[in-house]
């Protein structure tokens, strides 16, 4: 469901996602309003699903985990109960940043990120330990050349 946005708040986003620890007052100066109706703006869009939660980004090589791992997953099973298991496994794995059902030759695609090539294989074997998996592809990231969080508005 889409939300009607006008150029503030628009304006008012993508101040929020470029920084969103900025103070009211420096959005607010920036999106040429004032405090007060800028703070009205934000809280509907929060109430409206617009704005979710706030976090901070970190930087993954400077915590030590430098392998970006893209696991493409098949899988012969394609129940329910199978399902349910899969999803609840990967929502309790840390490593795993996305995870995406997709529709064509491969049915799920994971991004993870460990420490090195070790690390994503005792991923890989607590995966295959917790469900049945057809098949399991895993692509290295040489290098990362584009990543944002900044939603086009």
């Amino acid at each position: 469901m889409s939300v009607r946005l006008d150029e503030v708040d628009r304006k008012i986003l993508a101040e929020l996602q470029e920084d969103a620890s900025q103070s009211l007052d420096e959005i607010a100066r920036k999106v040429g309003s004032s405090k007060t109706p800028v703070w009205n703006r934000i809280r509907k869009m929060k109430e409206a699903g617009v704005i979710g939660r706030q976090t901070a980004i970190l930087d993954p090589e400077a915590l030590g985990l430098e392998a970006c791992f893209f696991v493409l997953i098949r899988t012969s099973e394609h129940e329910a109960e199978w399902q349910k298991k899969f999803l609840k496994t990967l929502k309790e794995r840390p490593e795993v940043l996305e995870a995406h059902r997709l529709a064509g030759d491969i049915d799920y695609i994971l991004k993870v990120r460990v420490k090195n090539a070790r690390a994503y294989d005792t991923f890989y074997q607590a995966l295959i330990s917790e469900v049945k998996i057809y098949n399991v592809t895993a692509l290295l990231s040489m290098e990362e050349i584009k990543s944002t969080t900044l939603l086009p508005l």
